[in-house]
């Protein structure tokens, strides 16, 4: 499977998406398609041998939509000239309509004073509220200012699918036409004992409104992807690259991979790379949330976008394009803002057959007033406030709109959320299992002790540590590179090793001068029938530290012991503080052995332990934690797992929510669902934040829509009119339904000011 991201157009409302998705659904090869109204675009995940870009964008099409794919220059340097031209030719066509829609309405509404009141100001000119005049002044409003209604209402006829422009160019329609029938045959209406009244600044009100609203809402929706025009604002337009010996100043797109970058003080850096010559420090806020400047020198890796200080150097391109962190930040936010949260599946339920009933509840108003009151005009009225109130756009913003801000927030804070399904479960984590090494710990052992059996007489300690580093060199764990830089600073020279083998959780294996060497746990060492009798008073004293303890074996025999230290981050004693008074239940999973693990979960304040868990065992230990119940309901945990090694992926994996630390392995971010760019684990309790306060966003979001269209309809149909004598302005409708979009995309856009809360 392949994922693409898809930027929309033609959506009007929540009904519109939904027939997107259903159309791109239907493609054979298409496994999933969600289509996020609110930052217009979808997310397709397709099978690229049954189906291509090309049929999915056919089928958009054909639904009355166009789609185009987000390229790579998009990711890299933002939107191109033609979509800019494209949206700000939109808005300025809307400010035409709106001002002309306005400028019309008021002369109708000024026309229309004296029957509305049923007094006559001799102050406004007869010729005003001549329907003639009317109706020639208003039919710019209708076919004009409303062409977009028309059109879509004609797409949607074709397709036998209704959306909101439906009920918006049937309620103006009804209005207007009603009134040129009115004009033209007032005869008709006196002979059956009515006046032969006429909407048409109803239906220019109306049109007018609409399109005031769709104003603000465009203006406000374009707010919530604030956070990938900045993200993609950060990089680099160009490269100062050093070619043939010159050094020449090329586009970013344009920069490859080994290419040798010059880069001076203050600039950006273009593209992620390694330093080969010079240091500095660089500031990598914009990318890691971290504030304080990193130093750089030879051998260190640079991330594109961030800024350099003082010094000057020059560095090899490793990764550019669409492969360097940032174009990858923002593809992963793009996913996420594009994704949808389970909660609004039943916003999307609802807005499934709300034009319909909608529709029907319309015709039910008009008959029902028609047969009771016998008065056309009345039946009219009921009829198009009920068109107009139902607007179900407040629904499928509402929690698209959250998402948006909630991930762009993410982002800015150095929380990469993968999706909103992720991002709306964070909020109901009851359990954090930290993993210790690089999560709790820096993640960077270094060996504080060596003792060997026969003490250090004739270079005993010296030899032990050249067979032990030589069989270590060949492993990837961090306590191996312990051990071969402990090596490397005693000036010990290594030798080759033979048949090296890593066993997963235990330890490695090798043969060095025809010696059998074994370096792990003790529990490998028993399981390999190896007595660890000796140097045990050794062993508990390094454990009771906190320490690591190594065992080495020569030919099936111990002959030393080593000490190995890993420190804690600075943050991780507030960062689990700040978890338990959240309210969750923070447990610590480790391969190490249980003493060295009890002193380090001393330290920070967690209580419950999971010590000598092998990597293939994680996954279980986080499965049956998950099958616990809270006292308080009868459901299943919520367990979120946060690690950094490849041996974390499993767990991760497992885990309701995987959280991986921005500085592990690539594996375990990618089984991860939020990822913390900078490592600190402070970022976990901001993360957990950041779901609760979408979350209530969202619901708060939800509700006022509810509300706002269970009242409205009902209000709208004219349920108050038996005890008050009083009906909904069809005026009063369209200005409702317009405020109604726009307060839940103001609602959302309040995300932004979100700001973690610091626990102490």
């Amino acid at each position: 499977m392949e994922t693409l991201t898809f930027k929309l157009r033609g959506m009007s409302c929540a009904s519109c998406a939904r027939n997107v998705e259903q159309a791109i659904s239907s493609v054979p090869g298409v496994d999933e398609a969600n289509v996020n109204f609110g930052a217009e675009q979808a997310t397709v995940k397709y099978n690229p041998k049954k189906t291509n870009l090309e049929k999915i964008q056919n089928a958009v099409e054909a639904a009355g939509y166009s789609a185009y794919s987000l390229q790579e220059q998009e990711m890299i340097t933002g939107a191109d000239d033609a979509e800019k031209a494209e949206r700000l030719a939109e808005t300025r066509s809307l400010i035409r309509k709106v001002v002309v829609g306005a400028v019309i309405s008021i002369v109708l509404i000024g026309g229309s004073l004296p029957a509305m009141l049923g007094i006559n100001l001799p102050w406004i000119p007869a010729w005003l509220h001549n329907p003639w005049f009317q109706l020639v002044l208003s039919a710019p409003v209708q076919f004009w200012c409303g062409y977009r209604f028309y059109i879509n209402f004609w797409k949607a006829l074709k397709r036998h699918t209704a959306t909101m422009d439906t009920l918006i160019a049937l309620g103006t329609s009804a209005a207007y036409f009603y009134s040129v029938f009115a004009t033209v045959f007032p005869n008709f209406f006196v002979k059956e004992g009515l006046m032969p009244e006429v909407y048409y600044e109803s239906a220019a009100v109306v049109i007018t409104l609409i399109l005031l609203g769709r104003l603000f809402e465009h203006r406000a929706r374009s707010q919530t992807s604030l956070a990938i025009r900045q993200l993609i604002g950060l990089q680099a337009r160009d490269a100062r690259v050093i070619r043939n010996g010159r050094e020449i100043d090329v586009p970013i797109l344009e920069v490859q991979v080994d290419d040798v970058i010059l880069v001076r003080p203050g600039e950006k850096i273009p593209v992620d790379g390694e330093v080969i010559e010079g240091a500095s420090t660089i500031d990598e806020a914009m990318v890691t949330g971290e504030s304080l400047p990193v130093k750089k020198q030879p051998g260190d890796e640079v991330i594109g976008a961030t800024i350099n200080g003082a010094g000057a150097f020059k560095f090899r391109a490793t990764r550019v394009g669409k492969d360097t962190v940032l174009a990858q930040i923002v593809q992963l936010v793009q996913q996420a803002q594009g994704s949808k949260a389970p909660i609004q599946r039943l916003a999307d339920r609802v807005t499934g057959w709300f034009v319909p009933v909608v529709l029907a509840i319309a015709i039910t108003t008009f008959i029902v007033w028609f047969d009771i009151m016998g008065n056309p005009s009345l039946a009219l009225v009921t009829t198009v406030g009920v068109l107009i109130i139902a607007c179900p756009c407040a629904l499928g913003l509402a929690t698209p709109t959250s998402v948006m801000v909630g991930t762009g927030k993410g982002a800015e804070n150095g929380i990469l959320i993968k999706g909103a399904e992720s991002l709306e479960l964070a909020h109901k984590i009851e359990i954090i299992v930290l993993d210790k090494t690089g999560t709790l710990t820096v993640g960077k052992p270094t060996v504080t002790d060596l003792v060997t059996v026969n003490g250090t007489a004739n270079g005993n300690e010296l030899k032990l540590l050249q067979l032990a580093a030589t069989v270590e060199r060949n492993s990837e764990h961090p306590l191996a590179h312990a051990v071969v830089n402990y090596t490397q600073q005693q000036q010990v020279e290594l030798l080759s090793a033979q048949n090296f083998e890593a066993v997963a959780g235990s330890g490695v294996q090798g043969t060095v001068s025809d010696s059998s060497i074994q370096i792990g746990t003790q529990r490998w060492m028993e399981e390999l029938g190896i007595n660890t009798n000796n140097l045990q008073e050794q062993k508990n004293a390094w454990e009771e530290q906190g320490k690591t303890v190594v065992w080495i074996a020569v030919d099936g025999e111990i002959q030393g012991l080593m000490g190995i230290a890993d420190a804690l981050k600075p943050s991780s004693i507030a960062a689990v503080r700040g978890l338990q008074k959240l309210g969750l239940e923070v447990i610590m999973l480790t391969g190490d052995n249980r003493p060295t693990a009890e002193a380090i979960s001393s330290v920070v304040g967690i209580t419950k332990v999971f010590a000598e868990v092998r990597p293939d065992q994680k996954a279980a230990v986080i499965q049956s934690l998950q099958q616990q119940t809270r006292r308080t309901r009868n459901q299943k945990s919520v367990v979120a797992m946060v690690g950094d090694g490849i041996n974390d992926a499993p767990a991760l994996a497992q885990a309701d929510v995987g959280i991986a630390i921005g500085t592990g392995t690539d594996v375990a971010i990618a089984a991860s669902d939020i990822t913390l760019i900078s490592g600190d684990l402070q970022g976990i309790a901001t993360a957990i934040q950041l779901s609760r306060a979408t979350i209530r966003n969202i619901r708060q979001n939800l509700f006022f829509a509810f509300v706002y269209n269970i009242a409205g309809i009902p209000l709208a149909a004219g349920i108050l009119f038996p005890i008050f004598g009083w009906l909904l302005n069809p005026m009063i409708a369209g200005g409702a339904m317009a405020f109604s979009s726009v307060s839940v995309v103001t609602n959302a856009l309040r995300l932004r000011n979100f700001q973690s809360k610091a626990i102490v």
